[in-house]
């Protein structure tokens, strides 16, 4: 039976690993996680002025530097001003240099999302009629390329090696503490920190290269490296590296201290491993959740507990899982799993999974945001496979749970064997001694008679007793002379002496080895611990293959963004289809007054038919914000001969106005109309049609 495991464990290995590089390959560049959802001027509009400045709103907050917007002339020289900044919420633009030509020009955008995640585009519009271009607006997105793939390779080296961390020292200390003893869980666990330690370097000096150029050079750009560190990814990953320092001291405890004491010392130093482990795992699990999907987004505050429970039940259950694997296939002969500690951490198991439905859930709920997003979005298909991956992994664990049950009923039997044979060999080993006592008594005896003996016979036989006893005298003083000659006999005794303990002992190093084969044969020869490994390893197995796809998921777009930014591509593909998605309009105003010039930028979130919210900003020619006495806003369709629809926002701070419940009665052109007062007496009003579905 022994025989044929290791053939099925190698194919396996093969079989997953090469499932595993298929997902990676073809997982791709890290998708946009925030989404461009409006622009101003729009994707392909025609403008009949130049804009003095460009305007893009995407789905969350990004981050910008000098290079994040660009606008390019038909030649493919730069026309912006090389200052991009945020006007307030997720608007940003950059300023246009005054007197531009009519023909096409090119707006591209890298900017990193709130989540981490690098975010790149380009679309073109006119000014006066298209014309043709110079620039090439194809070629590799942001985040893709080799730099892309080994960040990719990095961030699951990160989460497998978190999992073994996590799911190994758990292991141990809820379930099997004798364990902290076998070499084989020690290098597990110390794998782990090792491959969690190198993935974070790593991914800390790909970071400023994966989301800008992409070039392999920028890796070792320490210019590069101080700018990733001012970034909240980049306090994230020295975070993790300061908390894997504390995670050393943890495993050097567990494996060190905590192995050698007694087991009422023992329990003592359980707790405070137990409690300094949790803090640790809990800081781990905390540098993904704060700066990755859970940190942006609705319920962001909720989020970020809930996504570190999530990965603490899957490092907690995936990681102790193959622990678990890795001392039933590779654990000591003479230190096999107990039945109690399977016991337990199936228990572990059970409540971990517990855990992954009940945060998933949120998860999945907070991410897609609707049913059809299942099957509409790539992060929906991803979820539904990783969902079917975890209800196959909890079928194939009801076996194993089975097993365990069979196998902590067998342990009592087979443990009152184990003691029957070792009373049966003490019985022998004292027939043993008795019987060599008895022949040494016996050998005594028989000496004492025959020299007796030997006695009288030389007494009666006179002559012929004397010459043996002359004989004997002769060899008896032979034998003297062998036994107490110089010390160079002697040394040669020593040396058969030494040569003797040598074979001795490779001898018993022999009947050890022996005696480790015969009990692990006999381990092995046990059906439920055979059924309880296979079982096991096929948990393990599509683990393996879970990972990769919650690797890939995190590396998606979630859906709830995609269909935005669905929605807002559909919006600009024509000036006739209905606008989805936030409309951002940029006025500049002059009331003739000191102070009296400024632009204001209109937000009309989501722009469609029903309730929309209003923002309103007012920013000097400097882009600095500031107020003024009084600001109204006006909608009107004329086609319709609908309004003016008045709106009158709220102050909100300085240089912001916002009015919820704005009601949009019908799809169509609207002309947005504001009025600007900046003192008693100055004021203007300026507008700007846009389309609303």
């Amino acid at each position: 039976m022994t025989q044929t495991i290791a053939p099925r464990v190698r194919t396996l290995v093969l079989l997953l690993l090469a499932a595993a590089c298929a997902l990676l390959a073809g997982a791709g560049p890290a998708s946009a996680h925030a989404a461009l959802t409006g622009s101003d001027p729009r994707e392909g509009a025609v403008v009949d002025k130049a804009p003095a400045q460009v305007s893009l709103t995407f789905s969350e907050s990004v981050s910008v530097d000098d290079d994040s917007l660009r606008v390019l002339d038909p030649k493919g020289k730069r026309v912006d001003d090389g200052k991009p900044s945020g006007t307030g919420g997720t608007t940003y633009s950059v300023k246009l240099h005054a007197g531009l030509p009519d023909g096409t020009y090119t707006v591209t955008y890298q900017v990193v999302s709130a989540d981490s995640h690098p975010v790149s585009g380009a679309y073109t519009f006119s000014v006066g009629a298209p014309s043709e271009t110079s620039v090439t607006v194809s070629g590799q997105g942001a985040g893709g390329g080799f730099v892309g793939g080994l960040y990719g390779v990095g961030r699951y080296v990160s989460y497998a090696g978190f999992a073994v961390l996590v799911g190994g020292a758990a292991f141990v200390l809820a379930c099997w503490p004798r364990g902290s003893g076998v070499r084989v869980l020690q290098r597990f666990v110390v794998s782990g920190w090792l491959s969690l330690t190198a993935a974070t370097l790593l991914l800390l000096l790909l970071r400023g290269s994966y989301t800008g150029s992409g070039k392999v050079a920028d890796v070792f750009d320490l210019g590069l490296l101080g700018e990733v560190l001012q970034t909240k990814a980049g306090a994230a990953l020295v975070s993790r590296l300061l908390l894997l320092a504390a995670a050393a001291l943890f495993i050097a405890v567990l494996f060190g201290a905590y192995d050698k004491r007694e087991d009422e010392e023992r329990r003592d130093l359980t707790f405070g491993l137990a409690v300094g482990g949790s803090v640790v795992a809990v800081g781990l699990a905390a540098t993904w959740a704060m700066s990755e999907h859970a940190s942006v987004g609705l319920q962001a505050g909720l989020a970020m507990p809930v996504d570190v429970v999530h990965l603490i039940a899957v490092a907690t259950w995936l990681g102790g899982l193959t622990a678990l694997l890795v001392a039933l296939y590779r654990g000591p002969a003479d230190t096999p799993v107990p039945a109690l500690a399977v016991s337990r951490f199936s228990r572990v198991a059970f409540g971990s999974v517990i855990a992954l439905v009940v945060t998933g859930t949120y998860q999945s709920w907070r991410q897609l945001g609707s049913w059809t997003a299942f099957t509409d979005t790539r992060y929906g298909q991803l979820l539904l496979v990783k969902i079917g991956l975890v209800a196959v992994l909890v079928g194939v664990a009801y076996f194993s749970r089975r097993w365990t049950a069979q196998l902590a009923e067998a342990m009592p039997a087979v443990a009152r064997a184990a003691a029957a044979r070792r009373a049966e060999k003490g019985e022998k080993g004292a027939g043993k001694a008795s019987t060599k006592a008895s022949g040494n008594a016996s050998a005594k005896t028989g000496t004492k008679a025959g020299t007796k003996a030997s006695g009288s016979a030389s007494a009666k036989t006179g002559a012929k007793a004397g010459t043996k006893a002359s004989g004997n005298a002769k060899v008896a003083e032979k034998e003297s002379g062998t036994t107490k000659g110089s010390g160079t006999a002697e040394g040669s005794g020593t040396a058969k002496g030494t040569g003797g303990s040598q074979r001795a002992a490779q001898l018993a190093r022999q009947r050890a080895a022996v005696d480790a084969a015969r009990q692990k044969r006999q381990r092995d020869a046990d059906p439920n611990r055979f059924g309880l490994r296979r079982s096991v390893l096929a948990e393990a197995g599509i683990a393996v293959v879970l990972l990769v796809v919650t690797t890939v998921l995190t590396q998606t777009e979630p859906g709830r963004t995609e269909e935005e930014a669905k929605a807002a591509g559909a919006s600009s593909a024509g000036s006739s289809a209905p606008a989805t998605g936030a409309v951002t309009l940029d006025m500049p105003f002059d009331t003739g007054s000191q102070n009296g010039k400024g632009v204001v930028r209109v937000e009309l979130d989501p722009a469609r038919v029903g309730v929309n919210d209003l923002h309103l900003y007012v920013e000097r020619p400097d882009g600095t914000a500031f107020d003024i006495p009084e600001v109204k806003v006006a909608l009107t369709q004329k086609a319709k001969d609908i309004g003016p629809l008045p709106v009158a926002p709220d102050h909100i701070t300085t240089g912001h106005w916002s009015a919820s419940g704005v009601q949009i009665p019908m799809a169509g052109d609207w002309e947005v109309a504001v009025t600007v007062r900046t003192s008693d007496i100055d004021q203007v009003t300026i507008s700007k049609n846009t389309q609303i579905g």
